[in-house]
């Protein structure tokens, strides 16, 4: 992990009518780290998702990629700048096998028009080919061999969960948001799932961003951890620290820093 500051999130808020969702929040995320955001129902996490991958507006403050402003861009320039992100519900197609939907992912980068896509170019022809390897090294890296031709509507719950976050990893970003990665799997997915977040960082080089509640997953996989509690910041630090502090173990009743 580098010093390199990838994302700066600076006094973030966002009002519903009334409701204070996310109310100041500020952090920087450092490149090659997994940060992890952590929290009760409702204490504005994935909100704050919502606001970096510009599904929602911010009511105020702002937010940095790679030094560059992008809290007014529209959501889908997010992929183009290297920001990709995972669903609490996984969003797939579900009549479309693995790989289709891995292909889907690739958009972002095929250069292509309309005119030659008819004829077939030989640039054309380059692109799919090497859409079709980057896919494919996708699928070996979350041993997904057995699942590649399968729609995703026959797949266990827990493969799928695996498929949309192959998705997001085939459009090779720099910064990967992962929305509660773990919910609906099992122990054992779930073991996995903290080394596939560990070879994602330091083999692809990816950082990643997390919103999680299985505090085993937060612990194992997380380098900082930030707590919210009623949209505000609550405290920041290593998992140990977090986990220690008397503000969350007071505001949580014990019940996050549970293992």
């Amino acid at each position: 992990m580098s010093g390199e500051v990838l994302l700066q999130v600076k006094d973030l808020t966002r009002h519903f009518g009334g409701v204070k969702a996310v109310n100041g929040i500020s952090f920087d995320l450092r490149k090659g780290e997994v940060f992890t955001l952590i929290g009760p129902n409702g204490a504005g996490k994935t909100t704050v998702f919502n606001l970096i991958s510009r599904l929602y507006p911010p009511t105020s403050g702002e937010i940095y990629f790679k030094g560059r402003r992008i809290s007014d861009l529209p959501p889908h320039a997010m992929a183009g700048l290297g920001i990709a992100r995972t669903f609490q519900n996984i969003e797939l197609f579900e009549y479309a096998s693995v790989l289709q939907n891995l292909l889907i992912g690739r958009h972002t980068h095929l250069k292509r028009s309309a005119w030659r896509e008819a004829l077939f170019l030989p640039s054309v022809r380059a692109q799919e080919r090497e859409a079709r390897r980057r896919v494919e090294e996708v699928i070996d890296f979350l041993r997904l061999q057995p699942y590649r031709d399968t729609l995703v509507a026959g797949l266990p719950y827990g493969v799928r969960k695996i498929v949309e976050l192959a998705r997001a990893l085939a459009c090779e970003p720099e910064l990967l948001l992962l929305d509660e990665p773990s919910s609906g799997l099992n122990v054992e997915e779930t073991t996995d799932l903290a080394f596939w977040i560990s070879d994602i960082t330091r083999q692809l080089g990816i950082t990643v961003l997390m919103v999680e509640h299985d505090m085993s997953l937060v612990g194992r996989a997380s380098d900082r951890v930030l707590a919210m509690h009623h949209g505000e910041l609550l405290a920041m630090g290593t998992p140990e620290q977090v986990r220690a502090d008397p503000t969350v173990i007071e505001s949580y009743l014990g019940t996050v820093i549970e293992e």
